[in-house]
């Protein structure tokens, strides 16, 4: 019997295949091996075929994709959803995947392309970088604070730091080594993200959708490549509200006997994505009494009446569905709420 739904669980070498047909009946259950899949779904007739969005699925939704298939990624968390307790192996996952996809609230991934999974792969190594960086300085100031010397925040204070271990007298040798080991790593990593900074900002420049996002206060050229890069078709989704709640920035609900109460923001979706339009929108905040603008006293009046923290959310939820308007528009962002088709 032909399927019109296949659930493809993948792996490193061996995959699981699930079909079923329109009324969710299965009809075959096959494993197959890495190099078997292009051959396999070559012989099928063209049919839905979905994967859960996790390592390589974007590497297989292309690759299915050209063979003449409709390629859907659903997210793992649905997909978790479907998987009967106590039962955990590739042929459930692939039948949970088939399950998933067919439910009406899934909302799909959009799959992304060699070129945005390129300039992706520069912000998830920047990424990583500034975490070492964070690490390394932050075990370099231990050391030192093991020894009595110390240094203000801030890494512009750390080459200060290190000057200081290096002209103390009374400093064991081997303590000056390990400093100055944890301090060379630290400004090799600096260079590296440095100079991936410098091809991010080069292409946000060159792409118009980038450079549209940067017209926003507290969106910088970094925000908006990842942005570009992370969202493939800004038209699946549906509105500026499902833009946010997939970037984690709407707050949960909870409702009974009626009532319904908010609570903290649901922080799924893209992480990396919600993190810098947060850093966005505190640095926003900081120096929102000197704006002498509409935006300005808008963010006053935002801090006045909310908590610090409760305020930086509520803008970066703000910044997202003005992100969502722009690229569903084609506009630029005008300070004064008015927005203009960029030319």
């Amino acid at each position: 019997m032909k399927a019109s739904i296949i659930g493809l669980d993948i792996a490193k070498s061996v995959f699981q295949a699930h079909g079923a047909d329109a009324n969710g009946k299965c009809v075959f259950k096959r494993k197959l091996g890495r190099s078997e899949i292009s051959a396999f779904f070559a012989k099928l007739d063209p049919c839905e075929v979905v994967l859960e969005a996790c390592g390589s699925a974007h590497y297989w939704a292309r690759v299915i994709s050209r063979i003449g298939h409709d390629v859907r990624l659903v997210p793992p968390d649905r997909v978790k959803s479907f998987v009967k307790k106590g039962k955990k192996n590739d042929a459930v996952d692939a039948a949970a995947i088939c399950m998933a996809a067919t439910h009406p609230d899934t909302m799909c991934v959009p799959i992304k392309s060699e070129e945005q999974q390129g300039v992706l792969s520069l912000h998830s190594t920047r990424a990583l970088l500034v975490k070492q960086q964070t690490m390394l300085s932050n075990a370099l100031r231990a050391l030192a604070s093991e020894f009595g010397l110390i240094a203000p925040l801030g890494t512009r204070h750390l080459p200060e730091l290190m000057a200081k271990i290096e002209t103390s007298a009374d400093l064991p040798a081997t303590m000056k080594q390990s400093a100055m080991l944890l301090f060379e790593h630290y400004e090799k990593v600096a260079q590296s993200i440095e100079a991936l900074e410098v091809q991010i900002r080069a292409r946000a420049k060159s792409d118009e959708d980038a450079r549209r996002l940067m017209t926003i206060p507290g969106v910088g050229p970094i925000t908006a490549s990842l942005i570009v890069a992370s969202v493939a078709d800004i038209g699946s989704f549906a509105s500026a509200r499902h833009f946010a709640a997939w970037l984690g920035l709407v707050p949960r609900q909870h409702s009974t006997g009626g009532k319904t109460r908010l609570g903290r923001i649901t922080k799924t979706g893209n992480r990396q994505i919600r993190t810098l339009l947060v850093l966005g929108a505190t640095a926003m905040l900081h120096r929102a009494h000197k704006w002498d603008s509409a935006a300005g006293q808008w963010l006053c009046e935002l801090m006045a009446r909310r908590p610090r923290r409760l305020a930086t959310v509520a803008l970066a939820n703000k910044m997202a569905r003005i992100i969502w308007a722009l690229l569903s528009r084609k506009e630029i962002y005008r300070p004064a709420g008015v927005s203009v088709s960029a030319g």
